[in-house]
């Protein structure tokens, strides 16, 4: 049996993508991101973004130029994605028809915005499903923006629905959704981390993630000349908030966040050592530096090693039968 078996007996192990989503919206840009990639590897995706990255009037050629991105060879590792307009909008079925028409297949994922609640995301899966089969796609990994009142009182049920991978939080229109009563402070830090409202949505959409294992995605940080505002944002995500996974903007803000929210070398290293001597004892209870580890703690270093692969850390050989 895989370690995953043994350890998460029957339930469904957690989703481990890449911890930086970088967006990218005009060709210049999703160009270049594209060859950032190639050069560093996959150790961050990529989203192509439809929604806001059309300039009016050009939504349907721009989503042609997505899908062929996609399709592309360009597209080396197959970790691109694409976020398409609103399920309201009269884009959203066009982005579909032609972004998976040309490159279902080689998706990483879609990206719904303006989430409403459980039964929305549900139809529009079923739509995007529909779309995917003619690429050739039985089902998409979804990924949905929480942004709205109705999205995080139902988080839970949408991080349910088995197609969703991940959640992330649209702090900006989240914020501006109180009209006013949020101040605009609480879009940026130090704010975000202490606004109560801000703070309850943030651990709520985490929360709701990981008892579904899915992923987290932390918001954006506006900040972009100076990398150790970006570096402090994705660690307190992280340590504080439970966040595996964060947005970038600019190229500068990929390896600040990768460094951030990546598991640290020696726990990598802890974890492929307790996992080795665990599986040595058939999964019974070790004992590891003078501390006792069972099942639970095999669990939590399980997903470090996951984690640690996703986000391109070298791992030693031993750790091969463990991913």
């Amino acid at each position: 049996m895989h370690p995953s078996e043994v350890l998460f007996q029957g339930k469904r192990a957690p989703v481990s993508i890449p911890v930086c989503d970088h967006y990218a919206g005009s060709e210049k840009l999703m160009r270049n991101s594209l060859a950032l990639q190639q050069e560093l590897g996959p150790i961050f995706d990529i989203t192509l973004d439809c929604e806001d990255g059309a300039s009016a009037g050009n939504e349907v050629a721009h989503a042609q130029l997505v899908a062929a991105l996609v399709a592309g060879e360009d597209n080396r590792f197959g970790r691109v994605g694409v976020r398409v307009h609103e399920p309201e909008s009269p884009f959203f079925e066009s982005d579909l028809q032609i972004i998976c028409e040309t490159a279902a297949k080689r998706l990483a994922y879609l990206v719904l915005p303006k989430a409403e609640n459980a039964a929305h995301v549900a139809k529009a899966i079923t739509e995007i499903n529909r779309h995917a089969k003619t690429g050739g796609r039985s089902k998409l990994p979804i990924h949905v923006l929480i942004e709205t009142h109705s999205a995080l009182e139902q988080v839970r049920l949408i991080a349910a629905l088995p197609q969703v991978e991940c959640l992330s939080f649209g702090i900006m229109d989240f914020v501006s959704a109180h009209n006013g009563a949020i101040p605009s402070a609480a879009m940026r830090t130090p704010g975000q981390f202490t606004h109560p409202l801000v703070v309850r949505a943030k651990l709520e959409i985490s929360a709701a993630c990981h008892a579904h294992g899915k992923v987290p995605s932390h918001n954006v940080t506006t900040e972009i000349k100076d990398t150790a505002v970006v570096a402090n944002d994705a660690n307190r995500a992280s340590a504080e908030f439970g966040y595996t996974r964060m947005w970038s903007i600019h190229p500068d803000q990929i390896k600040p966040i990768l460094k951030s929210m990546a598991p640290r070398v020696s726990e990598v290293n802890d974890a492929v050592q307790i996992l080795t001597e665990a599986q040595a004892a058939d999964w019974g209870p070790i004992k590891y530096h003078g501390r006792l580890h069972d099942r639970a703690s095999y669990r939590y270093y399980w997903t470090i090693i996951q984690r640690a692969k996703s986000s391109g850390l070298p791992l030693p050989e031993s750790a091969a039968g463990f991913l």
